[in-house]
């Protein structure tokens, strides 16, 4: 997409300007999971049990097939991972350009997400200034995009301010 159109460059930059923005001024949310996009979709459609059944992603009850809440659980999950490798694309063209890395970081990015995120989720509460830090280096790599026709930042520089908020957030 980018190879065809650059000014979908412009819109990756915008996006992580404003997905940073959100991050550093916004407050905490509370979750509602039954508000959930994906869920909801999933639920119009497919018709699902109240109960589970053990490890089964499908039962039948009054002669239909229904889906188990096992594997509205499952759909949502994998969704969450599309959101993230796709919400990650943007961020990794702020480092590189090269096709190969952009695509094999992405394959990584969904392939560990899962794993990943529960130790993501207790080193969060333990690193009180990871927020903000993240919030700078989506800005940054946000600044990086949209003024990459008129300044070029190079690769180095970009890794050295990524891993030196991300490492100085981790300190403090």
């Amino acid at each position: 997409l980018l190879a065809a159109f650059h000014w979908v460059t412009y819109i990756f930059g915008a996006f992580l300007v404003l997905t940073a923005a959100r991050l550093f001024f916004g407050a905490e949310e509370e979750i509602h999971p039954e508000k959930n996009p994906v869920l909801a979709l999933f639920r119009r459609f497919v018709r699902t049990t109240p109960d589970y059944e053990g490890a089964r992603f499908f039962t039948r009850r009054d002669g239909r097939l229904m889906a188990t809440p096992l594997l509205t659980v499952l759909v949502v999950i994998e969704a969450t991972d599309v959101v993230f490798a796709v919400d990650s694309i943007p961020a990794v063209f702020g480092v590189t350009r090269d096709v190969f890395i952009v695509y094999t970081s992405n394959i990584f990015a969904v392939l560990g997400l899962r794993a990943l995120s529960f130790l993501v989720a207790s080193l969060v509460r333990r690193l009180r200034y990871l927020k903000a830090a993240l919030a700078l280096v989506l800005a940054f790599v946000g600044g990086k995009l949209l003024l990459a026709d008129h300044y070029r930042i190079s690769d180095a520089i970009s890794l050295l301010v990524v891993g030196g908020l991300v490492t100085g957030a981790a300190l403090l």
